[in-house]
């Protein structure tokens, strides 16, 4: 492989950031776009009187909450790295999008409110990310409001998560009292207010302040001089191998929202997040992003990013070699080659033709329907697949059709649209063909329904079903329709497998008594 791509792939830094809803991750993303000079103005996610809003939220029913429910795909320049970030859905009912989004980053940055702690969110994302062994930088924010005791927030990461923990830097103070941080990495403190002077004051060898400053005589620093002292002595060194591994997460204090320690925990957090990583194929082989070959995968796939367009496109995370645009890929689940002339790189739903990208970057592929969540594409001849991506079983379930039987063709087109981009799943009856939805959480409904009626001009009318079971079945050849009635509905998936949807556990039990030989599986 040539040096300039090489060199390429070294400079990327691809990371999402995971958090429980209302930790601050949208904020924080809005900053670091700002730092990379890809916006000028950062804008708050919830900014509905100012008319500003946040940058990844460019959904209409995202910026009507306050809240994310896609993954965006953001990517600027700092400091000599391409950096793309992946802006994760907080909300639990999304965890789904989450969780395939984490499969596309060599690294996460996890947000902690510094009032909530470790919320269940959080625990839930970080188990993942500690599944896959990806590095993990924690951000603790909100220090300009008042909130728990910073020792107490790193006992927690330790104890609640049970990773280990290294403070790059220490709060002095919080609240309407936080004077700014004490940065044990680069041997300085950063001032919260400067007020005209210079923002970082240097520190001599015995870790106190090298200048004269008010601060010193105040109980905040005191404190925080203390605090550093306990942690050099009884804390856990800074190693750097063990970061990678994700045995250790570096812990950065600061505000997102006043821009307060954010560009020093970016310069820090681009020095140790790694390069573009190996990804496995299904056969347990590494595919190493230096191997001339280009591959990559499809983690996610959005419908009307442009609602004048009606387009669809597929995200793919390169994992090696070098995209050059016209080139010609293949998908092996479908035997079938395409050119690949329309690409896009984003900046949120504000895109470019791509002509090149290296492994560790984010693409973008024009879809006319061919592609699936999952699916490998590769230039050249290879016939690998990577592991496969995560898929959850439902638990909630509506009966769901349009309102104006006029509009069934809409109908149709809008919900496998929906369907294919993984957040809601399809089901139909066996004989009435009626339309049934599953999904993780209630919010998924209400985002389907808005999405119908904003981007396909349909309004539907949703019976909830309530929870159920849902159990596909290893051996469908051998289930014959009277197995099924009130508490075991028999249906087909949109891969037209064959799925039971149990009233409950009981139910499911029952049935496995009475039929011995129906092997049942779940997705997750």
């Amino acid at each position: 492989m040539e040096k300039k791509i090489q060199d390429d792939i070294n400079s990327r830094r691809t990371f999402a950031i995971i958090s429980h809803p209302d930790a601050g991750k949208t904020t924080i993303t809005e900053k670091l776009l700002y730092f990379g000079g890809a916006i000028r103005d950062a804008g708050t996610v919830k900014g509905k009187k100012t008319g500003k809003y946040a940058t990844s939220d460019w959904m209409e029913i995202e910026k009507q909450r306050g809240i994310s429910v896609t993954s965006s795909v953001l990517q600027f320049d700092y400091a000599g790295k391409r950096v793309n970030i992946l802006d994760t859905p907080g909300h639990e009912d999304f965890s789904e999008d989450t969780y395939r989004t984490l499969m596309a980053v060599d690294a996460a940055v996890m947000m902690v409110d510094s009032a909530k702690g470790i919320e269940p969110q959080t625990i839930k994302l970080f188990k993942v990310c500690r599944m896959r062994g990806i590095p993990i930088f924690t951000f603790i924010n909100k220090m300009d409001r008042q909130g728990k005791e910073p020792l107490e927030l790193m006992e927690e990461l330790e104890e609640v998560l049970g990773i280990q923990s290294y403070a790059m830097n220490w709060p002095i103070g919080m609240g309407k009292e936080f004077l700014g941080i004490y940065d044990r990495y680069n041997n300085r403190i950063e001032l919260a207010r400067p007020e005209g002077e210079q923002r970082y004051l240097p520190v001599n060898e015995e870790g106190e302040l090298a200048v004269e400053h008010s601060m010193t005589a105040t109980s905040y620093y005191k404190q925080a001089l203390e605090d550093v002292m306990l942690l050099n002595e009884a804390g856990n060194s800074f190693d750097e191998e063990r970061v990678a591994k994700g045995e250790l997460t570096p812990v950065f204090f600061g505000s997102a929202l006043t821009n307060f320690g954010v560009q020093t925990f970016l310069e820090t957090f681009l020095q140790f997040a790694p390069p573009p990583q190996a990804r496995k194929t299904r056969e347990g082989e590494d595919v190493e992003p230096e191997s001339e070959v280009f591959s990559g995968f499809i983690f996610k796939i959005q419908a009307n990013m442009n609602p004048a367009h009606r387009d669809r496109i597929a995200f793919v995370r390169i994992v090696s070699g070098k995209f050059e645009r016209g080139m010609s890929v293949n998908v092996p689940r479908l035997s079938k080659n395409f050119k690949l002339s329309q690409t896009t790189q984003f900046l949120a739903d504000d895109r470019e033709t791509v002509n090149e990208a290296v492994a560790g970057d984010i693409i973008g592929l024009y879809d006319t329907g061919n592609y699936q969540i999952g699916d490998t594409v590769i230039g050249g001849k290879g016939s690998f697949q990577f592991e496969a991506l995560p898929q959850f079983t439902p638990e909630l379930f509506v009966r769901v059709a349009a309102k104006n039987v006029m509009k069934s063709k809409q109908f149709h087109k809008g919900i496998l649209q929906l369907v294919q981009e993984g957040a809601i799943q399809y089901y139909k009856t066996l004989h009435t063909e009626e339309v049934i939805l599953g999904a993780v959480g209630q919010l998924q409904f209400e985002v389907f329904e808005h999405r119908m009626r904003a981007e396909y001009n349909v309004d539907v009318q949703m019976e909830t079903m309530g929870s159920k079971v849902a159990r596909w079945i290893e051996n469908e050849e051998d289930v014959k329709e009277s197995m099924a009635g009130q508490r075991a509905l028999l249906v087909k998936d949109r891969f037209d497998r064959k799925v039971f949807l149990f009233e409950n556990d009981f139910a499911m039990r029952w049935f496995q008594d009475k039929f011995p030989d129906i092997h049942l599986y779940n997705l997750l």
